[in-house]
């Protein structure tokens, strides 16, 4: 086995080859490249099926006992520095790997038919195949500087695909914010490091936890440096993982293909922030503060991101914000000490969101066709409704996907958040009772996702040649401008809101459902389908696979005392990697604590999913009409507060909690400001004093070329002049 472990170091290297092959075929043979791209898709999924196989050969290694392994190469020597580059092999690169391989491959795979129309089909998976490269080589890296230079290159890979489609402006604006703000963190990164590396001399891990272990409990260094360099650190991953207040480039980040948001916005590159603070927690731990500070941000993360996402139209926005509150949720575990919790749930959720983003490109791929290609229309959920009709596999598994976010047992982030809360309410329960109520507000925005899209009528116009029928809706912009009349005012409205907590009112209509039909439009011995249909084979295929893991991978993580049942197999795979710090990685409950925990976390999520069912069901629900706060307060002052109360949560989490403002107005407008600040400086006060020395010279020489004429009777003219000054100046200053 020892030999498996030295050769390790191919895991990374495996995807690169399929980016340097499609650049040189584009290079030196670009017809034939072309010509058989789709022959490209299986290659790319090729290199991660055998790192699939290699990573789960060294899992099955550490389960049995094996230690630990860490293969280095001298490349930079000298008299008092050496850098060593190599790989390091624990249980918590076994996770990433498997987990980078396995959603890669499905995503791959999906892609190949959802990428097919676009021009940019080789480019896109040359930039997937180099992303996956740079991500299994961070989580291979055994050292502090390699996992900078890998974390780079997955910034760098993240830019390319965001702003893949980069004709378009709010892509290219979307792909600067999350190359800006991820400088931000980076540049944090990169001071921590050379902070540690002046502190211990070395990057490895193995001697930095050692080294900073003794330090500290010896006082032999500035506890307030270390704990400066260590959050300069956790800066990093706050930026990577879109953790506050450094998350706003997340929801943007949704400008780039399904298939990117997928993979490196929900399972791989945000895990990236979660990866590094996992890898680094032997050296937070001894620090509290950082510790502290690491729980703090998780929680606030939670919370926010579960309220941004109440009110978003865009589909894909509302399970970014999802993302950012479960992240929330692994960095919460970290910072309480629950190291195994937090893997635990990286992993679920890695799964569930990866068959929630597949799902969405599914709907925006069953949309595209009515409303034609605009992202503004395909991804706005107000403009859906009905598809459980039309798209009967993407719905059970967009489902599935969205009761497991929920904390719906049997399925897989019942188990892992289920054990963050029990954990969270151990450490702080302030903090548990954060976290219990957000739970139970992503079951309410997941299930309203869920509704909005699938269940009702389908709100959106159809078109059929010249003739156009429309729906009542308005037309709603990703960025809220919404038109000032309605259409088809000639129709009778029935009162049914649709937009929770908003000022207006979007009436769905009786008639649109006859108005509905099925027609098709000949081309040749062709016919185009308009109404919303079931995507391809090639894409459900991944969606079925990841159905499969979000029903049965919460398995690896159940034990009880009683030993009845066992599935433990996530506290084996942990086991080495824990006693880098000392931790038991077991975590067993008995049968009355699991079902007493059980039984209130899912009351909490079944809560959340009655509320989202009574606001969003279908128009023929009993209590489609039924307002929560008429059941309450009958009028008066009391009603009129409750209404501002949901006006003023709707506008928050529509606005983004006014965060996006809030930079815009202070930083960027600020920092524009100090720009032209120090532009109006330098050219009126620098260039000023530089050009004015030069005029004044100027000035100076003309005055005495025309007094030094060389004539006698001049030179006794200016004298007797100043002299006369001078005796005006004298007298009167004398009297």
């Amino acid at each position: 086995m020892e030999h498996i472990y030295q050769y390790a170091w191919i895991i990374p290297l495996l995807p690169l080859s399929v980016t340097t092959s499609i650049a040189f075929g584009l290079l030196f043979v670009p017809t034939a490249t072309k010509n058989s791209r789709r022959m490209w898709a299986f290659i790319s999924v090729l290199p991660l099926s055998i790192i699939i196989v290699i990573s789960a050969n060294l899992s099955i290694q550490q389960m049995n006992g094996s230690i630990i392994h860490q293969y280095l190469w001298s490349w930079t020597i000298n008299n008092d520095f050496s850098l060593e580059f190599g790989h390091l092999i624990d249980p918590l690169t076994s996770i990433m790997s498997i987990l980078i391989a396995t959603v890669g491959i499905m995503v791959l795979i999906y892609s190949d038919n959802y990428m097919s129309h676009d021009q940019g089909y080789l480019r896109f998976f040359a930039y997937m195949s180099f992303f996956n490269t740079s991500m299994l080589g961070l989580v291979t890296s055994s050292n502090l500087i390699q996992i900078y230079i890998f974390w780079e290159l997955v910034g760098m890979c993240s830019y390319l695909l965001i702003g893949f489609w980069f004709t378009r402006p709010v892509a290219a604006s979307a792909c600067q914010k999350a190359f800006v703000t991820n400088r931000v963190g980076d540049f944090g990164l990169l001071l921590g490091i050379l902070g540690f590396y002046l502190i211990t001399g070395s990057l490895e891990f193995r001697d930095l936890f050692k080294i900073v272990n003794n330090l500290i409990h010896t006082n032999g260094v500035n506890f307030l440096f270390a704990t400066l360099c260590a959050f300069l650190l956790f800066v990093g991953a706050i930026a990577k993982s879109a953790q506050f207040p450094l998350h706003v480039w997340l929801p943007d980040a949704m400008e780039g293909p399904t298939p990117i948001s997928a993979l490196i916005h929900a399972a791989t590159m945000v895990a990236a922030g979660i990866f590094l603070v996992a890898r680094l927690l032997p050296l937070f731990i001894v620090i509290p503060y950082i510790m502290n500070l690491i729980s703090l941000i998780g929680i606030i993360t939670v919370l926010l991101g579960a309220t941004l996402a109440l009110a978003q139209r865009d589909i894909k926005r509302s399970l970014a914000y999802s993302t950012m509150s479960q992240l929330g949720y692994m960095m919460l575990a970290l910072g309480i000490g629950s190291y195994r919790a937090a893997l635990f749930h990286l992993i679920t959720h890695a799964y569930s969101k990866a068959l929630l983003f597949l799902g969405s490109g599914s709907i925006i791929h069953a949309m595209e066709p009515i409303v034609g290609y605009s992202p503004y229309k395909s991804q706005n959920m107000i403009l859906m409704g009905g598809l459980r009709r039309y798209v009967p596999i993407t719905r059970t598994t967009f489902l599935l996907g969205t009761l497991s976010l929920c904390g719906i047992p049997p399925l897989a982030c019942f188990w892992s958040k289920d054990e963050i809360l029990n954990e969270s309410w151990l450490y702080s329960p302030i903090f548990a009772i954060i976290a219990c109520f957000t739970a139970g507000l992503t079951a309410f925005y997941m299930f309203r996702v869920y509704l909005l899209i699938f269940d009702g009528y389908l709100r959106v116009h159809f078109q059929h040649y010249s003739t156009t029928i429309k729906s009542s809706f308005y037309s709603i912009s990703l960025w809220g401008k919404e038109a000032s009349k309605a259409v088809n005012r000639n129709l009778s409205p029935i009162n049914n809101e649709v937009c929770f907590f908003s000022k207006k009112t979007y009436p769905i209509y009786d008639d649109l459902r006859n108005r509905m039909r099925y027609f098709s439009i000949r081309f040749g011995n062709k016919y185009t389908y308009t109404y919303p249909h079931e995507s391809d084979n090639t894409m459900l295929f991944p969606l079925l696979i990841l159905v499969l893991f979000t029903l049965f991978i919460g398995l690896i993580g159940i034990h009880f005392d009683q030993e009845i049942v066992d599935f433990d197999i996530l506290s084996k795979w942990l086991t080495p990697s824990t006693t880098f710090f000392h931790q038991n990685s077991n975590y067993s409950v008995d049968w009355y604590e699991f079902f007493t925990n059980a039984i209130f976390s899912v009351s909490i999520a079944l809560f959340g999913l009655f509320i989202a069912s009574i606001f969003y069901g279908s128009i023929y629900s009993p209590f489609q009409n039924l307002d929560l706060i008429n059941l309450f307060v009958k009028g008066g002052t009391k009603r009129i507060f409750l209404d501002k109360i949901k006006n003023v949560v709707y506008n928050w989490s529509y606005n983004r909690g006014y965060i996006d403002i809030f930079y815009t107005k202070f930083l960027t407008m600020g920092i524009r400001g100090l720009a032209k600040l120090t532009r109006f400086f330098d050219r009126r006060i620098i260039d000023g004093i530089t050009n004015g020395v030069g005029v004044t010279s100027f000035f100076i020489g003309e005055g005495l070329k025309y007094i030094g004429g060389g004539r006698i009777s001049s030179y006794i003219f200016l004298y007797l002049s100043f002299v006369s000054i001078f005796l005006l100046f004298f007298l009167f200053y004398k009297f």
